[in-house]
């Protein structure tokens, strides 16, 4: 039996729809916004994220009329609200401002309907699927500034001697700089965000950048490379070193990298669907491939979701689910440090 078929047949009833939106600063330097969904029904609320980028898209949905998703009724099985939901208009006032926005839609809406099923059927995820939650390794992803430095770095350093980091390097990235940090041991993933198109942290191919944090960091996993004539061969014995998270969305995205992967970087609003992200799992537990969870700026309930997913299926990867408020600009004091262990008696999709 599959992941997702000891889910698929949770029965659960929606009575109604409703949606809040939140906003934060981060420590990327934009203004983040989200949407989180809450589906009721039976005395029970679940609850999903729309981690969508675009602020346009969270302002268009917060000007429409609050009943545009007419998800009431009772369904036979989690497996039939997903199907009804391939149905479902997600934008419905404008055009999303990205094709990849509608998974992170759906994404909220399927989450907050398993959360729903679970909650309806007195049980929660791990009890589901048949694993148990684990405490949660996890690293702590941040942007160096313009000019780049290793200050932010230092700073959360100095306040947990044994935290861990995921960080973006820069075409601004000099010599010096990663020596400092390699001097520190800290660095667990390098995001060389070359598989972006359209955004702000756009990172085109450079080889010396790819060359520098190569040889810099030898130990770390580097994330999303760009393959160019000159980038490609650089990564010659380095391929077990390389993971994939902008190009997955599904099995078939992994079979179409340009080389069997060693690791992956699982976004859950990527896949749009539970059976979609629990078939990819699936697919790469078999293969042997190593997994970590990722994170979108998330500023509610989808933090606590891709913390509990880690714990039941990656927990001991170095995943990019720090709490929220490491993404803060200014951090507070008192953070929790890794591992986050998971709560006791957990309903739903409760971490």
């Amino acid at each position: 039996m599959t992941f997702f078929d000891r889910v698929a047949d949770l029965p659960l009833t929606v009575d109604s729809v409703s949606r809040t939106r939140h906003e934060s600063d981060t420590s990327s330097g934009f203004l983040r916004k989200t949407t989180i969904f809450a589906l009721a029904g039976d005395g029970h609320v679940g609850r999903g994220e729309d981690v969508t980028y675009d602020a346009a898209d969270h302002d268009a949905l917060a000007d429409a009329p609050d009943d545009v998703f007419d998800l009431a009724g009772s369904y036979d099985s989690f497996a039939d609200f997903s199907a009804t939901l391939d149905d479902v208009a997600l934008f419905p006032t404008k055009d999303p401002e990205r094709a990849t926005s509608e998974h992170y839609r759906r994404w909220a809406l399927e989450s907050a309907g398993l959360d729903l099923a679970l909650r309806q059927n007195d049980t929660d995820l791990a009890t589901a699927v048949g694993r148990e939650r684990d405490p949660v390794r996890f690293v702590v992803s941040t942007r160096l500034g313009d000019p780049p430095s290793a200050d932010r770095v230092e700073m959360l350093l100095d306040r947990d001697p044994d935290c861990e980091f995921k960080l973006d390097p820069t075409s601004d990235w000099d010599d010096d700089l990663v020596a400092s940090l390699a001097d520190h041991e800290c660095v667990r993933i390098l995001d060389l965000k070359g598989q972006y198109e359209g955004t702000e942290v756009d990172q085109a191919p450079d080889p010396a950048l790819y060359e520098r944090v190569l040889s810099g960091f030898p130990d770390a996993v580097v994330e999303d490379p760009a393959f160019t004539d000159e980038t490609r061969p650089l990564f010659d014995g380095h391929q077990g070193r390389v993971s994939w998270d902008s190009p997955i969305t599904g099995v078939e995205s992994v079979e179409e990298l340009p080389f069997e992967p060693s690791w992956l970087n699982i976004k859950p609003s990527r896949f749009g669907t539970v059976e979609s992200l629990f078939e990819t799992i699936e697919y790469a537990h078999e293969r042997g491939m190593s997994l970590y969870g990722g994170g979108q700026f998330e500023l509610g309930v989808g933090r606590d979701h891709i913390q509990l997913l880690a714990s039941v299926f990656y927990a001991d990867g170095p995943n990019d689910v720090a709490p929220s408020a490491y993404n803060l600009p200014e951090p507070p004091e008192g953070l929790p440090r890794s591992p986050l262990a998971p709560t006791d008696d957990p309903v739903g999709l409760e971490f």
